[in-house]
Protein backbone atom coordinates (compact mmCIF):
# COMPACT_ATOMS: atom_id res chain seq x y z
CA UNK A 1 0.00 0.00 0.00
CA UNK A 2 1.65 3.73 -0.97
CA UNK A 3 2.73 5.34 1.85
CA UNK A 4 3.12 8.73 1.88
CA UNK A 5 4.32 9.70 5.12
CA UNK A 6 7.92 10.99 5.77
CA UNK A 7 9.77 11.14 9.43
CA UNK A 8 10.23 14.86 9.82
CA UNK A 9 9.47 18.50 7.73
CA UNK A 10 13.33 18.68 6.97
CA UNK A 11 12.85 15.29 5.13
CA UNK A 12 9.46 16.82 3.77
CA UNK A 13 11.25 19.64 2.43
CA UNK A 14 15.00 18.85 1.25
CA UNK A 15 14.46 19.15 -2.35
CA UNK A 16 13.07 22.62 -2.39
CA UNK A 17 15.62 24.29 -4.72
CA UNK A 18 16.44 27.86 -5.27
CA UNK A 19 14.52 29.69 -7.64
CA UNK A 20 11.24 27.47 -6.87
CA UNK A 21 7.59 29.05 -6.80
CA UNK A 22 5.79 27.88 -3.42
CA UNK A 23 1.99 28.48 -2.24
CA UNK A 24 1.77 28.28 1.16
CA UNK A 25 -1.72 27.83 2.65
CA UNK A 26 -3.54 29.51 5.67
CA UNK A 27 -5.27 32.84 6.33
CA UNK A 28 -3.84 34.65 8.99
CA UNK A 29 -2.78 32.03 11.77
CA UNK A 30 -5.24 29.32 10.86
CA UNK A 31 -4.06 26.32 7.98
CA UNK A 32 -0.51 28.42 8.16
CA UNK A 33 1.83 25.54 7.86
CA UNK A 34 4.35 26.94 9.67
CA UNK A 35 6.32 23.80 10.55
CA UNK A 36 7.26 23.37 7.14
CA UNK A 37 7.98 27.28 6.88
CA UNK A 38 10.94 27.15 9.49
CA UNK A 39 12.15 23.76 7.84
CA UNK A 40 12.41 25.62 4.92
CA UNK A 41 14.46 28.70 6.72
CA UNK A 42 16.38 25.89 7.72
CA UNK A 43 16.72 24.41 4.47
CA UNK A 44 17.95 27.84 2.84
CA UNK A 45 16.14 27.42 -0.15
CA UNK A 46 16.53 31.17 -1.37
CA UNK A 47 15.64 33.55 -4.51
CA UNK A 48 11.73 31.73 -3.94
CA UNK A 49 8.61 32.93 -5.18
CA UNK A 50 5.94 32.80 -2.47
CA UNK A 51 1.52 32.97 -3.18
CA UNK A 52 0.43 33.62 -0.02
CA UNK A 53 -2.75 35.27 1.08
CA UNK A 54 -0.68 37.46 3.04
CA UNK A 55 3.04 38.42 3.96
CA UNK A 56 2.83 36.93 7.36
CA UNK A 57 4.57 38.30 10.39
CA UNK A 58 7.99 38.60 10.97
CA UNK A 59 8.05 35.86 13.74
CA UNK A 60 5.28 33.44 12.42
CA UNK A 61 4.51 31.71 9.26
CA UNK A 62 6.32 33.05 6.08
CA UNK A 63 7.23 35.98 6.93
CA UNK A 64 10.00 34.13 8.61
CA UNK A 65 11.40 33.64 5.30
CA UNK A 66 11.96 37.65 4.35
CA UNK A 67 13.42 37.51 7.71
CA UNK A 68 16.00 35.32 6.21
CA UNK A 69 16.37 36.93 2.85
CA UNK A 70 15.13 33.94 0.98
CA UNK A 71 11.91 35.16 -0.99
CA UNK A 72 12.33 36.80 -4.45
CA UNK A 73 8.29 38.06 -5.57
CA UNK A 74 5.66 37.38 -3.27
CA UNK A 75 2.22 37.41 -4.86
CA UNK A 76 -0.58 38.04 -2.55
CA UNK A 77 -3.26 39.92 -1.67
CA UNK A 78 -2.79 41.52 1.73
CA UNK A 79 -0.21 42.52 3.77
CA UNK A 80 -0.10 42.50 7.27
CA UNK A 81 1.50 46.19 7.68
CA UNK A 82 1.86 46.44 10.93
CA UNK A 83 3.54 43.04 11.34
CA UNK A 84 5.62 42.09 8.38
CA UNK A 85 8.29 44.58 8.70
CA UNK A 86 10.79 42.96 6.76
CA UNK A 87 9.06 42.26 3.88
CA UNK A 88 7.97 45.65 4.18
CA UNK A 89 11.77 47.05 4.35
CA UNK A 90 12.78 44.83 1.49
CA UNK A 91 10.00 45.68 -0.45
CA UNK A 92 11.14 49.63 -0.45
CA UNK A 93 14.18 49.05 -1.02
CA UNK A 94 13.55 47.01 -4.22
CA UNK A 95 14.76 43.83 -2.95
CA UNK A 96 12.07 42.04 -3.16
CA UNK A 97 8.85 41.91 -6.12
CA UNK A 98 4.99 42.35 -5.44
CA UNK A 99 2.28 41.17 -7.31
CA UNK A 100 -0.68 42.58 -5.86
CA UNK A 101 -4.15 40.94 -6.23
CA UNK A 102 -7.57 41.00 -4.90
CA UNK A 103 -8.21 37.70 -3.10
CA UNK A 104 -10.76 36.38 -5.08
CA UNK A 105 -8.81 36.86 -8.05
CA UNK A 106 -6.01 35.18 -6.00
CA UNK A 107 -7.93 32.14 -5.39
CA UNK A 108 -9.63 31.97 -8.51
CA UNK A 109 -6.16 31.77 -10.16
CA UNK A 110 -5.06 28.92 -7.95
CA UNK A 111 -8.58 27.15 -8.83
CA UNK A 112 -8.33 27.35 -12.12
CA UNK A 113 -4.78 25.87 -12.60
CA UNK A 114 -5.88 23.38 -10.29
CA UNK A 115 -8.63 22.65 -12.53
CA UNK A 116 -6.70 22.74 -15.94
CA UNK A 117 -8.31 26.11 -17.12
CA UNK A 118 -6.29 28.62 -19.29
CA UNK A 119 -7.52 32.00 -17.57
CA UNK A 120 -10.87 34.01 -16.99
CA UNK A 121 -12.56 36.77 -17.27
CA UNK A 122 -13.27 39.03 -14.14
CA UNK A 123 -14.32 42.54 -13.44
CA UNK A 124 -12.48 42.82 -10.09
CA UNK A 125 -9.55 45.30 -10.69
CA UNK A 126 -10.78 46.72 -14.25
CA UNK A 127 -10.18 50.39 -14.59
CA UNK A 128 -7.29 50.50 -12.20
CA UNK A 129 -3.08 49.58 -12.00
CA UNK A 130 -3.82 45.50 -11.33
CA UNK A 131 -4.88 45.72 -14.66
CA UNK A 132 -2.07 46.98 -16.41
CA UNK A 133 -0.83 45.13 -19.01
CA UNK A 134 -3.43 42.53 -18.84
CA UNK A 135 -5.81 41.66 -21.73
CA UNK A 136 -9.14 42.98 -21.57
CA UNK A 137 -12.63 42.49 -23.45
CA UNK A 138 -16.48 43.52 -22.84
CA UNK A 139 -18.87 41.32 -22.44
CA UNK A 140 -22.48 42.45 -22.26
CA UNK A 141 -21.82 45.58 -21.84
CA UNK A 142 -19.30 45.03 -19.11
CA UNK A 143 -15.57 45.43 -19.19
CA UNK A 144 -13.51 42.26 -18.16
CA UNK A 145 -9.97 41.71 -16.87
CA UNK A 146 -8.16 38.59 -18.35
CA UNK A 147 -6.50 36.61 -15.62
CA UNK A 148 -4.02 33.48 -15.86
CA UNK A 149 -4.03 30.56 -13.78
CA UNK A 150 -1.15 30.62 -11.15
CA UNK A 151 0.96 27.15 -10.51
CA UNK A 152 3.63 26.31 -8.73
CA UNK A 153 6.31 23.96 -8.21
CA UNK A 154 5.48 23.25 -4.18
CA UNK A 155 2.27 23.80 -1.87
CA UNK A 156 3.15 23.58 1.55
CA UNK A 157 -0.34 22.41 3.55
CA UNK A 158 -1.57 22.02 6.60
CA UNK A 159 -4.58 19.68 7.71
CA UNK A 160 -5.84 18.38 10.98
CA UNK A 161 -5.38 14.72 10.21
CA UNK A 162 -4.40 12.14 7.37
CA UNK A 163 -4.39 8.99 6.42
CA UNK A 164 -0.55 7.58 4.70
CA UNK A 165 -2.40 7.41 1.48
CA UNK A 166 -2.36 11.52 1.83
CA UNK A 167 -6.01 11.82 2.16
CA UNK A 168 -6.77 15.21 4.48
CA UNK A 169 -9.26 16.67 6.18
CA UNK A 170 -8.78 20.15 7.77
CA UNK A 171 -10.74 21.79 11.20
CA UNK A 172 -12.76 24.60 11.04
CA UNK A 173 -10.72 27.83 9.31
CA UNK A 174 -7.70 26.11 8.74
CA UNK A 175 -9.54 25.05 5.50
CA UNK A 176 -9.40 28.41 3.44
CA UNK A 177 -6.98 28.22 0.33
CA UNK A 178 -5.49 25.34 1.38
CA UNK A 179 -7.63 22.53 -0.70
CA UNK A 180 -7.30 24.71 -3.69
CA UNK A 181 -3.52 24.55 -3.62
CA UNK A 182 -3.34 21.18 -3.03
CA UNK A 183 -4.07 21.26 -6.93
CA UNK A 184 -2.29 23.38 -8.01
CA UNK A 185 1.01 22.40 -7.73
CA UNK A 186 3.72 19.89 -8.37
CA UNK A 187 4.41 18.33 -5.06
CA UNK A 188 2.05 19.01 -2.54
CA UNK A 189 3.14 18.89 1.02
CA UNK A 190 1.02 18.84 4.22
CA UNK A 191 1.71 19.21 7.78
CA UNK A 192 -0.75 17.69 9.86
CA UNK A 193 -1.93 17.39 13.47
CA UNK A 194 -2.52 13.44 13.50
CA UNK A 195 -1.91 10.55 11.02
CA UNK A 196 -4.85 8.33 11.24
CA UNK A 197 -5.10 4.41 9.90
CA UNK A 198 -6.52 4.28 6.43
CA UNK A 199 -10.37 4.23 6.55
CA UNK A 200 -10.55 5.36 9.77
CA UNK A 201 -11.45 9.04 7.82
CA UNK A 202 -15.20 8.77 6.58
CA UNK A 203 -14.98 9.14 2.95
CA UNK A 204 -17.58 12.14 2.67
CA UNK A 205 -15.38 14.07 5.43
CA UNK A 206 -12.53 14.16 2.93
CA UNK A 207 -11.51 17.41 2.19
CA UNK A 208 -8.44 17.01 -0.21
CA UNK A 209 -8.16 13.49 -1.74
CA UNK A 210 -4.71 11.74 -1.36
CA UNK A 211 -4.12 11.93 -4.97
CA UNK A 212 -3.44 15.74 -4.70
CA UNK A 213 -1.02 14.71 -2.07
CA UNK A 214 2.61 13.77 -2.30
CA UNK A 215 3.91 14.09 1.32
CA UNK A 216 2.30 13.81 4.58
CA UNK A 217 3.91 14.61 8.06
CA UNK A 218 3.07 14.36 12.02
CA UNK A 219 3.92 17.58 13.68
CA UNK A 220 3.06 19.04 17.03
CA UNK A 221 1.09 22.23 17.00
CA UNK A 222 2.62 25.26 16.67
CA UNK A 223 1.65 27.90 19.87
CA UNK A 224 -0.13 30.46 17.24
CA UNK A 225 -2.63 27.80 16.46
CA UNK A 226 -4.06 27.56 19.67
CA UNK A 227 -6.79 30.28 20.66
CA UNK A 228 -7.06 31.76 24.16
CA UNK A 229 -9.66 29.48 25.65
CA UNK A 230 -7.87 26.27 24.93
CA UNK A 231 -9.42 25.95 21.48
CA UNK A 232 -7.52 24.91 18.54
CA UNK A 233 -7.71 26.81 15.00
Amino acid sequence: MIDKTVASCAEAVKDVFDGATIMFGGFGPPGVPARLIEALREQGAKNLTAIHNGAGSDEFGLGILFVSGQVRKLVASFLNRGKASAFHDQYLKGEVELELLPQGTLAERIRAAGAGIGGFYTPTAVGTRLAKGKETRVLDGREYVFERPLHADFAFIKAHRADRLGNLCYRLAMRNFNPVMASAAKVVIAEVDEIVPVGALAPDGIHTPGIFVDRVVQVERHPRHFVKKGGAQ
